[in-house]
């Protein structure tokens, strides 16, 4: 989408105005200050036209005595907020000696909803800081100046210059940017995987879709998605909603609408996991870039309830990471949120359902043994056929880690040729050098990186099934994802004999009895101990004597189990293994799936374990079927070792230039 005329203007404006802060403020801080002076300067000038029906009205109205005009004064207003003070920003400055209070009075006379943007970005300390400093009328009169009329700048417009300035303070702020701010690269990205495949469904006459964020930030997700389907669809009605925990990024992400003459109120405070603010709300596309590696031990009790309470009805019933990673939950989450299918047979197409893209680190791909909560939640995804793809993206591309992510798409709506696959795409070795770093970001993705990993997305089982397949690329199927968790075990055999050390290391009450019996053995504890007892041993003797004589003896019988079903296991011979899971397993309903996996691994005992060892059996109660994704598994590429004569050709010259520093020293 082309940039509306004007607008790098009305950038360079505020721009400048930023030098008047320089020496006051830290750079990082400018944003704390020009965010909501264009915030108030937007207001101000799409009131102005109904400014003077709102006061009236709002008189008339507390005359009467209603208690809540808020309805009534946003019809007169046409706006979803108004302003009832006599005051703007004209009248503001109008009287320099009083512009701080002033200004206080004008911001007062804002409809609520207003008025706690404002306050959660703090606005009110900014005043009392640029008037001790003397700066205030000076900063204010420059954007009393800056003409932001809806007839001179389109909410279009408007939407682009504060979403540039954004980007622009962010930046300044790189250290705690990636907080809330997710690079515009990475965006465009992840919306070009979610809406490529949809292009003739989101072309019709005029198709609505809703768009959801529940780890919005500044709201940048939710803007790159709907600037790419209006580009794709100019008539397309595109509904954002959201929630921010953080109040300030909040007020950013909630200011952004207000800009662009969107609901506000669509973007909610508070925390996405324990407060849903769109509980049995669903949506057509998912985007998040939620907080990994966070330790959400502090607010788990609220989400153990729901999984324990709930299960399946709500929205952590596949299972529960481990806390010091939340990054999953907000996955299951937007899962809970995807609009149902209808698939029928008799229908060629697949209409409703869900599409949703999310960042996550490498943790999620492998991080918990079969069994656990994170593979339990990778489980429910892969089982139910949702997860379509994931993208490895290089590393250094956010502000605040440099660390390795990967988006992850995940559907209820595959296309059908990719239905039981999954598409790895490696874009690792994709990321292009900044020329300066931002914090931890060093890299970025160009356009045509980005329009590179979209094509290898959109073919990639064409790619793979070609003669040639691109080596970044790989379609897995389902069931290479999964795998059984199987412990072996192997009878007890254990003697109790007397020996020369067991003496030494018994009572000395007991050496001269047991030395009358030295090598006799038993191949049972209940035998030794009675014969012990014949002997005259004390009971505390006998079972010190047991004790020290105990021993594993491969050769001996194995002793039965105390339940009387076959024989106690040896705790030091047992193993663990994983096998592959059935071919078939997915053609299985999930109600005999147990009994699949259970078949199968008694298969790989017979072929596999007891050519080797013969008395080995499976304790089936402690099989764990387990998910993981290895994504640098199924990448590696064998790089052959050097010749030998390379490498001492290297060392012999590697020599040769030490013996010649040597000499410099010495000369």
């Amino acid at each position: 989408m082309s940039q509306p005329q004007g607008f790098e203007d009305k950038v360079a404006f505020v721009w400048k105005v930023a030098d008047k802060l320089r020496g006051n403020l830290r750079p990082h801080e400018y944003g704390q200050v020009l965010l909501p002076m264009i915030v108030l300067r937007r207001l101000d000038a799409v009131l102005a036209p109904t400014k003077d029906k709102v006061i009236a009205k709002a008189a008339e109205l507390e005359a009467t005595g209603i208690s809540n005009p808020d309805k009534i004064l946003k019809r007169v207003s046409g706006q979803p907020f108004y302003n009832t003070s006599p005051l703007d920003l004209e009248k503001v400055i109008a009287d320099p000696k009083n512009v701080a209070a002033n200004l206080r009075t004008y911001i007062a006379g804002f409809s609520p909803s207003a008025v706690e943007v404002l306050e959660e970005y703090r606005f009110d300390g900014q005043i009392t800081r640029l008037d001790k400093a003397d700066i205030l009328y000076a900063v204010l009169g420059d954007f009393a100046d800056l003409d932001l009329h809806p007839n001179t700048v389109s909410n279009e417009a408007m939407g682009y210059i504060f979403e540039e300035l954004l980007r622009k303070f962010s930046e300044m702020s790189n250290e705690t940017a990636g907080e809330h701010y997710t690079p515009r690269e990475v965006i465009r990205l992840m919306v070009n995987l979610l809406f490529a495949e949809d292009t003739d469904a989101l072309t019709g006459p005029a198709p609505v879709r809703t768009v959801y964020d529940p780890a919005a930030g500044t709201g940048g997700m939710l803007t790159g998605a709907t600037e790419y389907l209006k580009a794709l669809n100019p008539k397309i009605q595109v509904e954002v909603f959201g929630q921010e925990l953080n109040p300030e990024t909040w007020a950013i992400a909630r200011s952004d609408l207000m800009m662009k003459g969107a609901d506000a109120d669509r973007m909610v405070q508070g925390n996405s996991l324990t407060a849903d603010g769109w509980a049995d709300k669903h949506f057509d596309y998912m985007l998040a870039n939620p907080p990994y590696g966070v330790d959400w031990k502090g607010y788990s009790q609220p989400i153990k309830d729901e999984a324990d309470n709930l299960g399946f009805n709500g929205r952590f019933g596949a299972g529960l990471p481990r806390v010091s990673d939340g990054s999953l939950l907000f996955l299951q989450h937007m899962l809970s949120k995807m609009k149902p299918v209808d698939d029928r047979p008799e229908t060629p197409w697949i209409d409703g359902g869900s599409k949703i893209g999310i960042v996550l680190s490498g943790s999620p791909l492998f991080s918990g043994q079969a069994g656990s909560g994170e593979s339990e939640i990778r489980r429910w995804i892969i089982e139910n056929d949702w997860l379509e793809g994931i993208v490895a993206l290089p590393d250094q591309m956010f502000y605040n880690t440099g660390i390795n992510t990967y988006v992850w798409i995940v559907t209820n709506r595959k296309p059908a040729e990719r239905r039981g696959k999954v598409v790895l795409i490696d874009a690792r070795d994709m990321g292009t050098k900044i020329r300066r770093a931002l914090g931890d970001k060093r890299k970025e993705l160009t356009d045509s990186a980005i329009s590179e990993i979209t094509r290898l997305f959109a073919d990639a089982l064409i790619l793979v099934g070609s003669e040639e397949p691109d080596p970044r690329v790989r379609v897995i199927g389902n069931p290479s994802l999964g795998y059984a968790r199987i412990v072996v075990e192997r009878p007890l055999r254990r003697v109790w004999k007397v020996t020369e050390a067991t003496v030494a290391a018994t009572p000395e009450a007991a050496r001269t009895m047991l030395a009358g019996i030295l090598g006799k053995s038993w191949t049972d504890e209940k035998s030794a101990r009675a014969d012990l007892a014949r002997l005259g041993l004390a009971t505390k003797e006998i079972t010190v004597c047991l004790k020290e004589a105990a021993a594993t003896d491969g050769l001996a019988e194995p002793l039965k189990s105390k339940r009387g079903d076959g024989y106690e296991a040896d705790p030091d011979l047992r193993d663990q293994e994983s096998v592959v899971l059935p071919y078939d397993y997915f053609d299985v309903p999930f109600e005999e799936r147990d009994a699949a996996v259970r078949a199968s691994v008694e298969d790989y005992l017979r072929k596999e374990i007891h050519p080797f060892v013969g008395d080995a059996w499976i304790d089936h109660e402690k099989t764990r079927v387990g998910y993981e994704i290895p994504f640098t598994q199924f990448f590696y590429r064998y790089v052959a070792p050097r010749r030998v004569e390379e490498i001492q050709a290297d060392l012999l010259a590697a020599e040769d230039r030490v013996r010649e520093w040597i000499r410099g020293i010495r000369t």
